[in-house]
């Protein structure tokens, strides 16, 4: 039973520091689940993958790891409260937010959030980037990826799909 309410309590405080969506808080959820629940940063980036190719919003990675720690009910709770407390955070906030109108302090604030959100995102990127990339093979393969993500129009569930079974590939006869 605590390892569900530690479920809880983690993907809840998660929920809340995830200021500029999920991709923010990608650094933090990778140590924790590290720590305490015991999933290595390999298993990590193989959930987070998923999350990516999977229809709807990437985030719902976190019921991969809800399952992979207490099963069917874990994944239940970590939806749960992952979810629920920012959009209850979100919803009241929005209402209060629409009052000040286009008061000088909204402005000021959002200003102010907005390199914080960049910035967030940008470290959930790189931990992500830190865990993927550990030679020279997938190296090569992200940067392949990378270039034809913005230089052409393919689309990118194809360049990742076809990038992880290259890649998969090359692993199994160069080893």
């Amino acid at each position: 039973m605590s390892l569900l309410i530690n479920l809880a309590l983690s993907f809840s405080l998660l929920s809340l520091l995830a200021v500029g969506g999920g991709t923010a808080v990608l650094p933090e959820m990778q140590s924790l689940l590290s720590h305490q629940f015991g999933i290595d940063h390999t298993q990590f980036v193989h959930i987070y993958s998923f999350g990516q190719l999977a229809p709807g919003p990437n985030m719902l990675m976190v019921l991969v790891i809800g399952y992979q720690v207490a099963g069917l009910l874990g994944a239940g709770i970590v939806l749960f409260s992952f979810f629920l407390p920012s959009s209850i955070l979100c919803f009241y906030i929005g209402r209060l937010w629409n009052r000040f109108g286009e008061s000088p302090w909204r402005r000021a604030i959002q200003n102010a959030l907005e390199p914080i959100s960049i910035g967030l995102m940008a470290s959930g990127v790189y931990a992500v980037g830190k865990a993927s990339i550990v030679d020279g093979i997938t190296a090569t393969l992200a940067l392949v990826s990378l270039y034809l993500i913005l230089r052409t129009k393919i689309n990118p569930v194809w360049v990742i799909l076809g990038s992880g079974g290259f890649g998969a590939l090359l692993m199994t006869y160069l080893k």
